[in-house]
């Protein structure tokens, strides 16, 4: 058959992308055709998205897809991160600038609904991991503090939604997206409507929940001249960029549990795709979460701070003058000595420092550990501390699937860092599978072409990854066991000291 195009908008904390996935009816492969930076912008004393430039740039990629003339464009669909969103108003109106998840706003306002209502009957009405970024606490900041705002608002619209609006002019919500807000119900599949009326949100502003893989019609007429694609079909894939990147996943086993995926960027995420949501004390006491995926699968996991920690470490260094690409940080890290110094990914003072070296370095200081001092030490340390994070999870996820976890595929920007892969082979004593680096965005359109009837199965859709791509396999280390049981019990008492000082 002659190549199809399929247009994947994928929009991360860092940067966006619009990418051409060509598929031949086997393989799929990828043209990057435009990328432009993202990231919060500081105004007024808050943080916000830049959505429309962010659209602007997004226009700008479809110009230059329909321009390309490689094959002929079917479709375009949209992923972003998760639980931030858009207020349009009745006449579809912008309303303010959209808040970026690392605003201060929503400091302490968990604790608040918690004494509202109760952390069991939150987790019972939503299944998802309680942390203060989540929709839920955005919208209580943002009645408490911009009440006539929300007031104002006709329609909510999560990130990837409100682009598919622009895109297409339809309101929807898309349910891996939705899985995020902290108020969709994991066995009702609706939103929680119940809880939303104990907190006094409005719930008439959430638009109907479709399936990823839905057609929302064909892109605006002004759009299709601006742009010159005609009036090609437009599809919310699994809208949350976890959803499509665990979507491709190039996995072949079939056994529940009997795997898991870490998407490894900004943020890492990792857990295990389930049938159904899981709602027990055990998944409450652990933190996990449950976040919709394909062919309504859940993904059973857990968000852990990623990247960020070396994302924001290699700034510190840039405005110090020593620039490195990720490539050099890697090997600086290398050449540190091996677990010498443990932090806590999670721990608050990284959710966005000044100075994230410091932070670091405070954290040591504070837990009685040699305090990194040189660029290597720092990165080492996130990336040896990351490793043994996970491990702790792939514990957790263990112990509520029933089962042993065979592999771990890490897929994602963060699968390219070798070393990473090797300290999470060696901490969670698994072989690690990294790759493909560009899951997120192979999900995404081959979604598309499953909409289009080119798939079937998310079997077939992640048999025509496996067609498409090459990963690489790292093994648990057998000399280095001993030195990484040592560190994890290290790593354990780190938590375990730092709760009780809570």
């Amino acid at each position: 058959m002659s190549e199809q195009c399929y247009l994947g908008v994928d929009l991360g904390a860092e940067s966006g992308r619009v990418m051409a996935g060509l598929w031949d009816g086997k393989r799929v492969r990828l043209e990057e055709l435009h990328r432009f930076p993202n990231g919060g912008i500081e105004i007024g004393g808050t943080l916000r998205w830049d959505v429309l430039r962010l659209w602007s740039e997004i226009q700008s990629g479809l110009a230059l897809a329909a321009k390309s003339n490689r094959a002929a464009v079917r479709s375009v669909g949209v992923d972003t991160w998760g639980v931030d969103f858009v207020l349009l108003s009745k006449n579809d109106e912008l309303l303010g600038q959209p808040y970026h998840y690392r605003d201060s706003r929503t400091n302490g306002i968990m604790q608040r609904a918690l004494a509202k209502v109760s952390r069991e009957k939150i987790f019972a009405a939503t299944g998802l991991q309680f942390m203060e970024i989540n929709t839920l606490y955005q919208l209580m900041a943002l009645k408490n503090q911009n009440p006539d705002l929300l007031e104002t608002a006709d329609c909510l619209l999560m990130m990837p939604d409100f682009f598919h609006w622009c895109l297409s002019g339809k309101r929807a919500a898309e349910f891996t997206d939705a899985t995020t807000t902290q108020f969709f119900h994991p066995t009702k599949r609706t939103w929680s409507y119940d809880l939303l009326k104990q907190f006094r949100l409005p719930a008439d502003i959430l638009p109907k929940i479709i399936k990823p893989g839905t057609q929302l019609g064909k892109l605006r007429q002004s759009i299709s001249r601006r742009t010159g694609l005609g009036k090609i079909a437009v599809v919310a894939p699994a809208s949350h960029d976890t959803g499509s990147a665990v979507a491709a996943v190039p996995t072949t086993q079939t056994e529940e549990g009997t795997w898991a995926y870490l998407s490894s960027g900004t943020w890492s995420l990792m857990g295990l795709e389930v049938r159904q949501a899981r709602l027990s004390a055990d998944v409450l006491r652990f933190n996990l979460t449950n976040e919709g995926g394909v062919d309504g699968t859940y993904r059973l996991l857990k968000n852990i701070t990623g990247l960020w920690l070396v994302q924001q470490c290699r700034r510190v260094f840039e405005s110090k003058g020593s620039k490195y690409d990720y490539g050099q940080l890697e090997i600086l890290a290398n050449e540190a000595p091996a677990l010498r110094s443990l932090v806590d990914p999670d721990d608050s003072r990284f959710h966005n420092p000044s100075d994230m070296t410091v932070a670091i370095q405070e954290f040591c200081r504070a837990t009685d550990q040699p305090v990194p001092s040189t660029e290597g030490m720092l990165v080492r340390s996130a990336l040896e501390s990351l490793a043994l994070k996970y491990q702790s999870v792939l514990d957790c996820l263990e112990h509520i699937g029933g089962k042993r976890v065979e592999v771990i595929h890490i897929v994602g920007g963060g699968s390219r860092n070798a070393l990473l892969n090797q300290f999470t082979a060696d901490a969670c004593n698994r072989p690690v599978i990294a790759g493909p680096v560009e899951a997120t965005v192979l999900g995404n359109v081959l979604l598309q072409a499953r909409a289009g009837g080119e798939l079937g199965s998310l079997a077939e859709l992640r048999a025509a990854v496996r067609n498409s791509t090459e990963v690489r396999t790292f093994e648990p280390n057998p000399d280095q066991v001993t030195a990484w049981q040592d560190a994890r019990a290290q790593f354990a008492r780190i938590l375990v000291a730092k709760r009780r000082k809570r």
